[in-house]
């Protein structure tokens, strides 16, 4: 049984077709990336994941449980952890208080904060920066701010979605590496990100996404061989 597993999804945004008939899955520790071009609908996947948009039709399930029924907050106590597009963090607050805002829904005080501690350790700048606005970070910073906040829930998976838009190279780097860290870890991620040749690197499958469908699956390796994935995606 994977860990996650979607069906047939479905979703509508009124009277628009934004997926149609989505079938994946991810297995326990995988790291999976799903590429595509813009309006492809791949945020739209995470998001109806996490049941932030909900599906027209289709299964949802993590570990056997289905998913398609619970609120957002209720998956996120059933081990899914979203960082979306875009960071959404609450400026006016300092790094710590937005990486706590994560363990919200948890009442372990001493492993809450030895999951911070983890983050600071992932992120060392987080620690150095715990008392600042989030406001005041850099773009790279605010984005381990957001996953850190995902982290902070204890999920056996992790969606992350576009997690090296607008961010310096440099911090690209460091940003993947706490990425493999995570999933060294034995956290299951779920890429979707907009820099093809690291989403092959870092992801041991990808799935390409066009359209609102799955168009072509498999093992990265085998995939950036493709004709196809080569000139639209690798540039080659």
């Amino acid at each position: 049984m994977a860990l996650l597993e979607v069906t047939g999804l479905v979703v509508h945004y009124g009277k628009a077709l934004a997926l149609d008939g989505i079938d994946l899955h991810v297995e326990s520790g995988e790291l999976v990336a799903v590429l595509g071009p813009n309006g492809a609908g791949k945020s739209t996947l995470l998001k109806a994941i996490s049941r932030a948009v909900a599906a027209t039709a289709g299964r949802l399930a993590l570990e056997g449980r289905p998913l398609d029924t619970l609120a957002a907050h209720e998956v996120v106590a059933a081990g899914v952890g979203h960082c979306p597009e875009g960071r959404h963090l609450f400026p006016d607050l300092t790094v710590q208080k937005n990486l706590l805002l994560g363990a919200y829904l948890r009442r372990d005080r001493a492993a809450i904060a030895a999951d911070l501690a983890r983050v600071f350790t992932l992120f060392p700048v987080l620690r150095e920066r715990q008392r600042q606005q989030a406001a005041t970070l850099s773009g790279g910073e605010q984005q381990m701010v957001a996953i850190g906040r995902a982290l902070m829930g204890r999920p056996a998976l992790l969606l992350l979605d576009e997690p090296s838009v607008g961010i310096a190279p440099r911090l690209k780097e460091t940003l993947f590496g706490a990425i493999r860290e995570i999933k060294a870890a034995g956290t299951a991620i779920l890429l979707v990100e907009q820099d093809a040749r690291v989403a092959f690197r870092v992801a041991s499958r990808v799935y390409l996404l066009e359209h609102g469908r799955i168009v072509r699956e498999g093992q990265s390796a085998d995939l950036a061989r493709d004709d196809h994935v080569r000139q639209i995606y690798l540039g080659v």
